[in-house]
């Protein structure tokens, strides 16, 4: 564009987009409803900044978010800072300096925006909303638990129907692979075919860790059979361990919630940059897109953590469509007790600033469904 021409004003970078007046409102809707749910499970709602300094974002886990990060120049400090990509790392800063002395397990939750530059499979959404919960502070299969219960209530709040959990362990499948005792690019290469899934690949490059990776690859599947096919394998120690947590962590979740549709692929590790344990993705019959992730992982000062992110523009995508309130055009000169009574019966009062000759006309040409008299309200 010539530095004279006038610029589109209604041109947004790639990634960005307006969100008008019902689906603003349907989003911040849902939001409210999976925050509630989340309160009401004792989780304490906090809200970090969207631009942080870049050297406190990216320390520790969140340093493998490096790469999704967007950087900018502080005008005043002239230190670099970075917009936020993901909010579980600046959770974790939070609980390890402002809420330090607060008593353990600590369980917080947010909602944000978040700008991400090159997210797989999701290049074209550059501004993205959270909302999460973080549970800080132990180590346990019932705490995985517990954020997935608390998520899955929170999507039948929702009334987002036919909602299942996919669990992985990142850390089952590195281990087994580590135990193959390749050179860096074998490994590198295992691993790669691991994460596609090729059986075929994984049978020649895997050494005498073959038949076990492709005993992994093949007990996939609804959590049931999954596991007492993983039960089954002869697995080196240290992912003997992550794939007992991996069952613990099903089983509590099946104790709790017998008709929670639960599936379990133990060497499932893309984009789990920074998680330690079982994660877990959040998927809906019929929608193509995950609706959020989350898993264990090691706050700062190495301190346990598991949480889990739900995404609410895919929560509303898959979602039943929210009631909206109806509106009333409230002509001019209509008191204010009676648009005060209408707005507590739950409808949204457009109110007139001049008297008009046709107040039904008016109303259409404001969107909305019923004109009010002073006894009545008629619908158009």
């Amino acid at each position: 564009m010539s530095p004279f021409e006038d610029p589109n004003v209604g041109l947004l970078p790639s990634g960005f987009i307006d969100l008008l007046q019902h689906e603003a409102e349907a989003e911040a809707r849902g939001i409210e409803t999976v925050m509630e749910v989340f309160g009401a499970h004792g989780y304490e709602r906090v809200r970090p900044p969207l631009c942080e300094f870049e050297a406190s974002l990216l320390l520790g886990s969140g340093e493998a978010l490096t790469e999704q990060t967007f950087r900018l120049m502080d005008p005043d400090s002239r230190r670099m800072m970075a917009l936020r990509p993901d909010m579980t790392t600046q959770i974790a800063r939070i609980a390890a300096t402002r809420l330090a002395d607060r008593p353990r397990p600590l369980r917080l939750s947010y909602t944000g925006t978040c700008v991400v530059l090159g997210t797989p499979g999701r290049e074209g959404e550059r501004q993205i909303t959270q909302a999460g919960i973080e549970l800080i502070g132990v180590d346990s299969a019932l705490a995985d638990a517990e954020v997935v219960l608390i998520a899955a209530e929170a999507l039948s709040r929702l009334e987002i129907a036919h909602v299942s959990f996919d669990l992985s362990c990142p850390a089952l499948a590195q281990a087994v692979i580590d135990a193959a005792g390749l050179p860096s690019a074998g490994r590198a290469q295992l691993a790669h075919a691991v994460d596609r899934k090729d059986a075929a690949a994984v049978a020649a490059l895997g050494g005498h860790m073959a038949p076990v990776l492709t005993a992994l690859l093949d007990a996939a599947g609804p959590a049931a059979t999954a596991l007492r096919a993983l039960g089954t394998i002869d697995l080196p120690s240290e992912a003997r361990r992550h794939a007992e947590r991996l069952t613990a962590v099903a089983h509590a979740i099946a104790d709790a919630a017998p008709d929670l549709r639960v599936t379990v692929d133990p060497v499932e590790f893309r984009g789990w940059q920074y998680h330690t344990g079982v994660c877990m993705t959040v998927f809906a019959r019929g929608v193509r897109e995950e609706l959020g992730r989350g898993g264990r992982y090691l706050a700062h000062a190495s301190e346990p953590a598991c949480g889990l992110t739900l995404r609410p523009e895919a929560l509303l995508r898959a979602a039943r469509p929210i009631a909206l309130r109806k509106r009333v055009y409230v002509p001019h000169g209509l008191s204010a007790a009676r648009a005060q009574a209408l707005r507590a019966e739950g409808f949204a009062t457009v109110a007139g600033f001049a008297p008009v000759a046709d107040p039904a006309s008016e109303a259409r040409r404001l969107d909305c469904l019923y004109v009010a008299s002073h006894n009545d309200l008629t619908r158009l």
